[in-house]
């Protein structure tokens, strides 16, 4: 760690110190509504288009090759082999493979007779290494001419591609191979090979689990990760069917709901807190946030939770604000919510916390309305409202997030032989349901693994221990290409300290929008606090929204309170945090760049992963 970058973070805390100077003597005044800029304007779309857009392209420039090897050669039995000629013979000296589903090994063997053969290599396809170019080490016994390569399956197992290389290093091409066309799937698309491997080739991280699975379901195979409910992988597989079986398609719905998640924070902001700058302001803060760009741009799941999160809070403040005694008022959105709120269980379980937060906030509504309804001396009105709304909340809250997550798992049911509505209905397709859910709850509550880069919920909340998805740099190399995930300290640090400026407005001044916001918050954080098992920095993921709306508030109280600074403070703050953004894209987006870079400019902490 260079001395040098001691400067950044210091410098860091210090803005946002100053920031908070200035909001603490105004943070005991009330916010006023101002209805009339709760609309968005003409200024707004163009504003929140801008940044969409922005973000968009930035977003998908560099997600992954949009061409990969999606045909394969499929053993389907221990025993099943293919057999490779090259008539003029070859001096093999490598050979690349591209490893598809299923797990086992492969016994590769050469011959220069056709009736003698010796194994050169026992090639291991594991869980890690699915939709991944890999290199086979050979064995350095072998020094004839090769006539016969014979690959043979030990189980079922897929192959994608196989690449060989003379010795001169070039690949040999297919005119000097003779193939059966059984196995031609192996030799079909020779030129995809990569030169070099790199995420933008193959898979990286958690998505050996979660794009094997969107293909399993498009293929139509019984998936081989279940630890999470289906509706993410389904989403995420749209775009495998759009785009193929390259990173680009499988990255690509993971990126299109990261990119909607700006319009979706910037109404919401725009309904709780009005105004022209602080919407496009924190939405811009959201799109510069580190956590929000690598995870939404790796194919897995907390993408399609995050963004049904956003969604449901913000259907919910409709509801928290509307006026109760119109029912077209507060019913829309209130069954809006609940709907992504069972979009959000059915992709992962922690849509659930969500689902816990929004259950106090309700709760919080009814405890006070009662009081102001029992000082009205309307008490019989108020029991009759709230059994009227129980009800709906029943609907919208448990039966249709039920329906949600229920039919989600219709792939599982496909995959056994089942089909139809009838499906939904038999009891093959019940006990599949419930079976899932005992595994999955047994499944994370067991989890005895560790990992280098895990960490607990405080590191998260410091922002003390980014977890690193990528690295590609060898031995004496000066330059590296890394992926890590962690929050931009702009927002982790100064959210960190409006969300608890929310905890005094709600203890001292009983500010509901402070309340819903930190309601919403903690739902998110708490659960994690109480988990032992290996955990990492995204699980905070879905907390960065409403670190955004705690900084919101801030902002705005400067604005309305008439702060003579306000809109430079909130302006200063949104740049600072594209900037630091800026600086970080090469460690969040896997582009090459000097070693000597990261090392002095971006190892902000020791136990950052430069």
């Amino acid at each position: 760690m260079s001395k040098l970058t001691l400067v950044f973070p210091i410098a860091a805390i210090a803005f946002i110190a100053l920031v908070f100077y200035e909001y603490i003597p105004l943070m005991g005044k009330p916010l006023r509504a101002i209805k009339d800029e709760r609309s968005m304007t003409g200024r707004d779309r163009a504003l929140c288009m801008l940044i969409t857009v922005l973000y968009a392209v930035t977003a998908f420039t560099y997600l992954g090759d949009t061409q990969g090897i999606e045909r394969f050669c499929k053993f389907d039995k221990k025993g099943e082999y293919a057999l490779i000629e090259f008539p003029d013979g070859a001096a093999v000296s490598a050979v690349r493979c591209y490893h598809g589903l299923f797990m086992g090994k492969y016994n590769l063997e050469f011959s220069a007779d056709g009736v003698e053969y010796e194994t050169v290599a026992l090639v291991e396809q594991g869980h890690a290494d699915i939709f991944k170019w890999k290199d086979v080490k050979l064995s350095e016994n072998w020094g004839k001419p090769v006539r016969f390569l014979r690959l043979t399956a030990g189980s079922r197992l897929w192959m994608g591609e196989l690449a060989v290389y003379d010795d001169t290093g070039a690949l040999i091409g297919t005119d000097q191979m003779v193939i059966p066309s059984g196995c031609a799937a192996l030799f079909d698309e020779q030129e995809k090979i990569p030169a070099e491997d790199s995420f933008l080739n193959s898979s990286y991280f958690d998505e050996i689990y979660h794009a094997r699975t969107a293909y399993e379901h498009i293929e139509n195979i019984y998936p081989y990760e279940i630890s999470h409910p289906p509706l993410g992988k389904l989403i995420l597989s749209v775009g495998i069917r759009l785009f193929g079986l390259t990173p680009f398609g499988w990255r690509f719905s993971g990126t299109l709901f990261g990119v909607l998640m700006l319009p979706a924070l910037y109404l919401f902001l725009k309904k709780m807190f009005g105004g022209t700058l602080v919407p496009p302001c924190c939405t811009a803060i959201l799109a510069a946030d580190f956590m929000h760009f690598v995870q939404t741009r790796i194919a897995t799941i907390d993408t399609y939770e995050v963004l049904f999160i956003i969604l449901m809070y913000g259907f919910f403040w409709g509801f928290w604000r509307a006026d109760r005694t119109q029912r077209r008022s507060w019913l829309p959105p209130l069954a809006l919510s609940g709907v992504c709120f069972g979009l959000g269980a059915a992709s992962k379980w922690t849509g659930f916390y969500a689902g816990a937060g929004l259950a106090v906030l309700w709760l919080i509504d009814r405890i006070d309305r009662g009081g102001r309804m029992a000082r009205e001396k309307r008490s019989r009105a108020f029991w009759r409202e709230t059994a009227e709304l129980i009800g709906w909340s029943l609907l919208f809250f448990v039966v249709i997030p039920a329906c949600i997550y229920y039919v989600s798992y219709w792939p599982y049911g496909t995959a056994q032989g089942m089909g139809g509505l009838r499906m939904l209905f038999s009891k093959d397709y019940l006990r599949i349901v419930l079976d899932n859910q005992n595994y999955m709850f047994h499944y994370h509550s067991g989890v005895k693994a560790t990992h280098p880069y895990s960490s607990v919920w405080w590191q998260w909340v410091l922002n003390l221990r980014p977890i690193l998805y990528y690295l590609d740099y060898s031995a004496g190399s000066t330059y590296e290409s890394s992926i890590g995930a962690w929050l931009n300290p702009m927002l982790c640090w100064g959210g960190l300290l409006a969300m608890l400026a929310m905890l005094w407005l709600v203890i001292f001044r009983r500010d509901k929008t402070a309340l819903f916001i930190l309601v919403g918050y903690l739902a998110q954080l708490l659960p994690w606090v109480f988990v032992k098992r290996v955990v990492f920095e995204y699980h905070y993921f879905p907390s960065t929204v409403f670190l955004c709306l705690a900084l919101g508030h801030v902002f705005r109280t400067l604005e309305m309170q008439k702060h003579p600074r306000a809109k430079r403070i909130i302006r200063s703050f949104t740049i600072v945090t594209v900037a630091v953004f800026v600086a970080f894209y090469p460690a969040l987006s896997g582009v090459r760049v000097p070693r000597w870079y990261d090392l002095s400019f971006l190892k902000w902490l020791p136990t950052w992963p430069f």
